[in-house]
């Protein structure tokens, strides 16, 4: 319509209407890309909101995942002392608590980790819309660190666990895990995660059972040796998740407490 009248008026050298349709021309493109910008930025910031609240959930889920498997892994090196304690006669044992602490020492838990939002951010290139610095540099670091896979990796790999689950008859080890083994706790759940596994237990086995497992460990001279390596590996990976990532714990225990 514009363009039609200022078109008519140059035929016409009405430059008095020329010049009014021109600024009017001029001025609607303006406000058209304004308009547009407007919209774009307001999608933009719908979606910075949207994928900062996510970002802020997995964080939180994280946080609990981390706290869960320092407190269970102290619980394993716990029990790891006592069984190596029991080999060496500094703190005696009964059979049935020897093979008890025995079991759980050779237990991991890995729990899985919350981490689609950032992972998507990155992958397309989207992790400035967290326009919180300190939010996007701990989610960075908290999904970068290793700590808790090495963690994992050494509980699988234990040589400890492979003579356990090698010496320990099935049946034996069946009941160890039904009466003495993880609890489930819901996730989130920050009250009932300081008893995962040790809890008092009762094996309920038959006490010549119970001293033929028992005597199996105690009468191999390896088993002390790979409990010693195995609370070695674990007071490494607990230092590292309370000391040299102390920085990540405490963010991430902070965001744990924000309220949704």
């Amino acid at each position: 319509m514009i363009l039609r009248r200022l078109s008519q008026s140059l035929k016409e050298q009405n430059w008095m209407a020329i010049t009014i349709e021109f600024i009017l021309l001029v001025v609607g493109v303006f406000l058209g890309i304004q308009v547009a910008n407007w919209n774009a930025e307001r999608e933009t910031n719908k979606k910075a909101v949207e994928a900062t609240e996510k970002l802020v959930a997995d964080l939180r889920a994280e946080s609990w995942r981390y706290q869960f498997l320092l407190e269970y892994h102290r619980d394993i090196r716990d029990a790891a002392e006592k069984t190596a304690n029991a080999l060496s006669g500094k703190t005696p044992l009964t059979n049935e608590e020897f093979l008890v602490n025995a079991y759980r020492a050779s237990q991991y838990k890995q729990g899985a980790s919350r981490r689609s939002t950032y992972d998507e951010l990155v992958s397309t290139g989207n992790i400035a819309l967290i326009k919180d610095k300190e939010l996007r540099n701990v989610s960075v670091r908290a999904y970068s660190l290793t700590t808790i896979d090495n963690l994992v990796r050494e509980g699988i790999e234990s040589r400890y666990r492979e003579l356990f689950r090698m010496s320990v008859p099935n049946d034996v080890q069946r009941a160890l895990a039904k009466e003495c083994g993880d609890r489930y706790i819901k996730p989130g759940d920050y009250q009932n995660f300081d008893h995962i596994i040790d809890y008092p237990c009762k094996t309920t086995l038959p006490a010549d059972a119970v001293d033929a497992a028992a005597n199996a460990l105690r009468s191999d001279p390896q088993t002390l040796r790979y409990l010693r390596q195995r609370i070695a590996d674990l007071d490494t990976r607990l230092v590292d998740m309370t000391q040299n990532n102390r920085d990540v714990w405490q963010a991430l225990l902070i965001i744990a407490k924000e309220k949704p």
